[in-house]
């Protein structure tokens, strides 16, 4: 082959690659990926021969997911507005929801793009946190409640609330490790509505919270799991469907609706305004509300579906639970939290520190930036110290 042949072929040889970049569908071409942020443990994985449902989607839909999760809505809430991250899909509870509306941090779904959404239940349509369905789509609904040990509590002291202050079990005992989920048990005890704007009911829940303090081993979120399966802590207060998770690791857990009432809730799949793949944010959604998804998923995870005939891909036991699918007469005991007004909002985590630290949540910031200004002055004085030394040691270095 003579040296022109040779040049035209690797001529052709470019060209070729070239046009098979240029080809959309290609194989060259850029996969799509997605970032979902979720709570932890809250999608069927593959453990234990359940349903892998993001390999699935990726498998159907040649999209990647980059799953990524948080503990708590205000977790959540705090990451979104602070920015930095960029996220395609979130799933916030009903409250979080509103308020993440009301602050423009959400994008309208386009619903032809989610056409499982006919598959809602209607008692999930036009909820009070997203009252036009605009901008979310119900992913579960569930209970919160207390989870307790047969072997080490008494049945006599459950049913209410009381049992997280039941000096009995001192030492024994998880809280929830968020003020809005902390404050609605307080609420609850003490008969206030679970979404009061009035503060001196707020202080006298903080009071609650601080005289159940001593008693309290740990504030956890997640690691709840961790401490009740391994019989660490006897009592916690938590979600329904995780429970039924946690009873499948150790069947000695108790699951319980308080007498005072719970709250009732539903998280729902957004797109935020970081999103950088809307498109496929919506098809991971419409994923999300396909029937026999939801009910794979539900399968595992415990919660409670809302998606009509989900059902009928369920294990017939788990579409049955009682901890799962409460009957009509303990649902009217549970109340839905609202948005509260950004002053409250902040009051509740002004005290919910107080609460946490022991001190005045106003007292403990004050004390904590005198405390970096100190540490930065000391580490000033250092600097200056070092210079003037430095500059000693090259005067005399020149004067010899």
């Amino acid at each position: 082959m003579n040296r022109s042949v040779r040049i035209l072929s690797s001529v052709l040889l470019l060209a070729c690659l070239l046009l098979a970049l240029a080809v959309p569908g290609s194989a060259a071409k850029e996969q799509v990926t997605i970032n979902v942020y979720n709570w932890g443990q809250y999608i069927s994985d593959g453990t234990d021969g359940y349903i892998d449902v993001n390999a699935e989607f990726e498998k159907e839909t040649g999209i990647k997911v980059n799953y990524i999760t948080y503990d708590s809505n205000e977790t959540m809430y705090t990451k979104l507005k602070t920015g930095g991250s960029s996220y395609d899909v979130i799933v916030p509870s009903d409250y979080m929801v509103a308020r993440l509306i009301s602050e423009d941090m959400l994008l309208p779904l386009n619903y032809d793009n989610i056409p499982n959404a006919q598959y809602i239940m209607p008692a999930y349509r036009g909820m009070a946190h997203d009252p036009k369905d605009a901008y979310s789509v119900p992913y579960t609904w569930g209970c919160t409640g207390i989870i307790y040990n047969t072997k080490y509590v008494d049945e006599a002291d459950v049913g209410s609330w009381d049992l997280l202050w039941n000096e009995k079990y001192s030492g024994k005992i998880l809280m929830f490790d968020n003020p809005r989920d902390a404050f609605g048990v307080a609420e609850l005890r003490l008969g206030y509505d679970v979404n009061t704007t009035n503060e001196q009911e707020l202080r006298t829940c903080a009071d609650l919270l601080k005289q159940q303090k001593p008693l309290v081993q740990n504030y956890f979120m997640d690691q709840m799991y961790s401490a009740l399966e391994h019989e660490e802590a006897w009592i916690g207060v938590y979600y329904a469907g995780d429970f039924i998770q946690m009873q499948w690791e150790n069947e000695a857990l108790a699951f319980c609706f308080p007498e005072e009432g719970f709250n009732l809730f539903v998280d729902a799949l957004c797109i935020p305004k970081s999103c950088q793949n809307k498109d496929a944010a919506e098809a991971y959604i419409n994923f999300l509300c396909r029937p026999d998804i939801c009910g794979q998923n539900m399968d595992y995870l415990g919660y409670s579906v809302p998606i009509q005939g989900a059902t009928d891909y369920m294990d017939p036991e788990m579409a049955a639970n009682p901890v799962a699918y409460p009957d009509d007469a303990t649902l009217a005991r549970g109340y839905a939290f609202l948005n509260l007004p950004a002053e409250t909002s902040q009051k509740m985590d002004s005290l919910w520190l107080e609460v946490k630290t022991g001190g005045s949540g106003s007292r403990v910031l004050i004390f904590g930036v005198i405390g970096v200004v100190l540490v930065i002055v000391i580490l000033a004085l250092v600097l200056i110290s070092r210079k003037k030394k430095l500059k000693k040691r090259r005067a005399m270095y020149q004067n010899k």
